[in-house]
């Protein structure tokens, strides 16, 4: 059979083709040459505990990555060893894991090399994944056999009655889920977006958590009294629900009442916080009142009781009305002028004076011993002042004079505090001021502005009694 020269060069076309397809096949495909010589691998030994369904030329991977495959799997005395054939020129850390998974539930099993960190050295052809290093899936086979058993223990009528229950409950609800879903997906999606704040709140939540252990006692007792307060709600319900259907009216009246009321009511409000006030600063002056007032309440009944059983018990106690005029005499050092003092049967209501009109005679003066002058600092211990302004302040009390010059305008002899006087006026306008003294009842003597004793006989004792209004108005001896 002679050939021509075309058929001859088609032939050796497709001679070249095939060869190429060929050497293609054995070299990348089935890789023939790595199988054989192993060229461009090396190999690894895994220790397993046992197979876990791994097979011989199953796949290695790294990364999500196929770099190589099982050449064998064989037993030993402690276990079950896996030879790995990895290929060469991927750098495969040496601190990893070496995990067995399968792709499904009937196997096709492969293995899975998860690294540690990227730093370690990478793997050599000899190295051996150790043991503790590695690990298996467990058993389909039991766990189907669980899963069976668990099927098997649930009662089909309970079953389906919880089915039925189920679809009852959510039947319909399928837009309310979806927002529940979203509204979960949004906090997860906020909570990513805030990992570093919640890390922190979870790192820090032992002290708060430590806090709730050490209160357990008082949280233990809090709930018990709050079922016992739950326990008497119970008990009274019909009071309680008394309460509440008739708390609505009530309210109502009380707020009618306010309405009413408020034009005052803010006004009474308000004078009671300054009386407050008033209250809080004389707090110890109070409790020392009550204090002191039953026993001087005490002591009036002592007085009534020791008259009991005798002829004068219908009297009750004995009571002396000696009112020791003028002794001491009265204070008028500090107060108005006698030319502006107000009459006192004037019916007016003239406005107070400016100025603290109080006894400014040295503090403890036998004169108006209970005056203002005396009166103790509350917030000031061991200081007494007329004013609480005069308290806070550090000036003390100046006295206008020595407490026996009683006569004449106070005004004279000032030192410095504030007090009313007489408006300045001509020199042949002002009045003589006028001046009270005291005298002798036995002599009729007295002691006048000027400094000197006169006498009048008929204010002596042994002034005639029978004197009319015209002999009063008449000089002596007249």
């Amino acid at each position: 059979m002679r050939l021509n020269r075309r058929i001859r060069i088609q032939l050796a076309i497709f001679t070249v083709v095939a060869l190429g397809t060929v050497a293609l096949m054995v070299l990348h495909f089935i890789q023939l040459p790595a199988m054989l010589f192993g060229v461009g691998r090396y190999t690894v030994t895994m220790e397993l505990p046992k197979s876990g369904g791994l097979y011989e030329s199953g796949n290695v991977t790294y990364r999500g990555t196929k770099v190589g495959r099982v050449e064998t799997v064989r037993l030993t005395d402690s276990g079950v060893e896996a030879v790995l054939s990895l290929k060469s020129g991927i750098d495969i850390p040496s601190d990893l894991r070496a995990e067995v998974h399968s792709q499904s539930a009937v196997g096709e099993s492969y293995v899975l090399l998860l690294p540690r960190n990227g730093t370690s050295a990478p793997l050599q052809n000899g190295d051996v994944i150790a043991l503790a290093d590695t690990s298996v899936p467990p058993d389909v086979n039991a766990l189907l056999a669980a899963a069976n058993t668990g099927l098997q223990a649930i009662p089909r009528d309970n079953l389906k009655t919880v089915i039925d229950e189920s679809y009852t409950a959510v039947g319909g609800l399928g837009p309310e889920l979806s927002r529940v879903v979203q509204g979960a997906s949004t906090l997860a999606i906020d909570a990513r977006k805030n990992l570093d704040p919640l890390t922190t709140l979870i790192d820090q939540v032992q002290p708060v958590l430590d806090s709730q252990t050490d209160t357990s006692a008082a949280i233990q007792a809090w709930a018990s009294q709050l079922a016992t307060v739950t326990a008497e709600l119970q008990t009274h319900d019909e009071a309680v629900a008394g309460v509440i259907v008739k708390g609505g009216p009530a309210a109502a009246q009380v707020r009618g009442l306010v309405d009413r009321l408020q034009p005052t009511l803010p006004i009474l409000m308000a004078n009671l916080v300054s009386v407050g006030q008033v209250a809080l600063t004389y707090q110890d002056s109070i409790e020392q009142l009550l204090v002191v007032f039953p026993q001087a309440i005490a002591a009036g009944q002592a007085g009534i009781l020791g008259n009991l059983n005798t002829k004068q018990d219908y009297k009750g106690q004995y009571l002396s009305f000696n009112l020791n005029l003028n002794l001491p005499p009265p204070c008028t050092t500090g107060f108005l002028p006698a030319q502006q003092q107000r009459v006192a049967a004037l019916e007016d209501y003239p406005s107070r004076p400016a100025g603290d009109l109080y006894c400014r005679v040295p503090q403890e003066s036998p004169f108006n011993v209970r005056g203002a002058r005396n009166i103790p600092c509350e917030t000031v211990p061991g200081k007494r002042a007329p004013t609480v302004k005069l308290c806070e302040s550090d000036e003390v009390f100046v006295p206008l004079n020595d407490g026996f010059n009683w006569k004449g305008d106070p005004n004279a002899t000032l030192s410095g505090q504030a007090i009313p006087h007489l408006p300045p006026e001509p020199a042949s306008a002002v009045a003589p001021p006028l001046a009270a003294a005291e005298y002798d009842p036995a002599t009729g003597s007295y002691i006048g502005p000027d400094g000197k004793r006169y006498t009048q006989s008929d204010l002596a004792k042994g002034a005639p009694e029978n004197k009319t209004w015209q002999t009063m108005l008449l000089p002596p001896g007249n």
